[in-house]
């Protein structure tokens, strides 16, 4: 097994994990256009597993994979990737992207939560202050984009938005088991065997409704520009985001290592200002200002008692 990073890189290591998810999904909205929702979870899979090859080898000093590890690595890869993608894709189709926003603001919350009740981890007064920080942040930015020009209206279908609501909060309770159920699996395999299994699992579940809209699709429309793009979310969704969380969680307990979620709506609202050229208000910057207040009460040393 290798050796777990100091505390401070495993903290580099969560928030770039997570600011990396956020800005894929800023950057990779394109994609959604130009390629079908299964199609591009399963060659998203497809690219990430390639690049992954070497990281399935089983290393000569790892255990053999007992029953319960095994049955773990699937509901990681069933929970945290397939299932997820499908709840937030479809779900956000459903609702209005602020709704999903406030609902999502809910992960560092229920990351803490079940932490505290499968993995018995207890949760100190500093980080449910970080959680609520990072929810409080979260719901501030969501409310800034609904007041902005051009922030997006609710669902033209508003009777079907409660079922999307529905759906956006299961991605919450997935995201929040992908963090836990990450945590038990650090402790017997490594962050880049990890990445691999799951990652194939995630190959293996969506080859089906993958292959089936291959077979329909028209892969010469797609621009040159999209497949660079495709590439880009493949490996970082895939291959870093997963090999840094991991890395992170072998040295920080789930619950706290949950608050680093704020990262990820914060990324993507900054990678809209920097890159797609969107504004940036005062109440989005307070939302930034309150969001990292909570990961600064969740990760300074506390204060030692003489």
């Amino acid at each position: 097994m290798t050796k777990p990073p100091g505390r401070l890189l495993a903290y580099v290591c969560l928030a770039l994990s997570m600011s990396l998810v956020g800005a894929y999904v800023a950057l990779t909205k394109p994609l959604a256009l130009a390629l079908p929702v299964f199609l591009l979870g399963w060659l998203r899979f497809g690219i990430g597993g390639i690049a992954m090859l070497r990281w399935l080898r089983k290393p000569a000093g790892e255990p053999p994979l007992s029953g319960q590890t095994r049955k773990l690595i699937f509901l990681e890869s069933f929970l945290g990737n397939f299932l997820f993608t499908l709840c937030m894709i479809v779900g956000v189709s459903l609702t209005s992207a602020v709704s999903a926003g406030v609902i999502m603001s809910a992960i560092p919350a229920m990351v803490a939560l079940m932490s505290w009740i499968f993995l018995k981890e207890e949760i100190g007064p500093r980080v449910w202050a970080a959680v609520a920080c990072g929810a409080l942040g979260i719901g501030l930015l969501s409310l800034a984009q609904a007041g902005a020009p051009d922030a997006p209206q609710a669902s033209s279908d508003g009777g079907r938005a409660w079922l999307g609501n529905v759906l956006i909060f299961g991605a919450v309770l997935c995201e929040a088991s992908y963090a836990v159920i990450g945590k038990k699996l650090t402790a017997v395999l490594s962050p880049k065997r990890i990445s691999a299994i799951i990652n194939l699992w995630g190959f293996v579940l969506m080859t089906p409704l993958g292959l089936y809209t291959a077979l329909q699709f028209d892969f010469a429309a797609v621009r040159v520009e999209m497949w660079v793009l495709l590439l880009f979310y493949a490996l970082a969704a895939s291959v870093w985001t997963v090999w840094l969380w991991m890395t992170g969680l072998k040295s920080v307990p789930a619950s706290r290592a949950g608050v680093f979620t704020v990262m990820l709506p914060i990324s993507a609202a900054l990678v809209g200002v920097l890159v797609l050229g969107e504004t940036l208000t005062a109440l989005q910057v307070i939302a930034f200002a309150i969001a990292l207040a909570g990961l600064l009460l969740a990760t300074l040393p506390a204060r030692r008692t003489v």
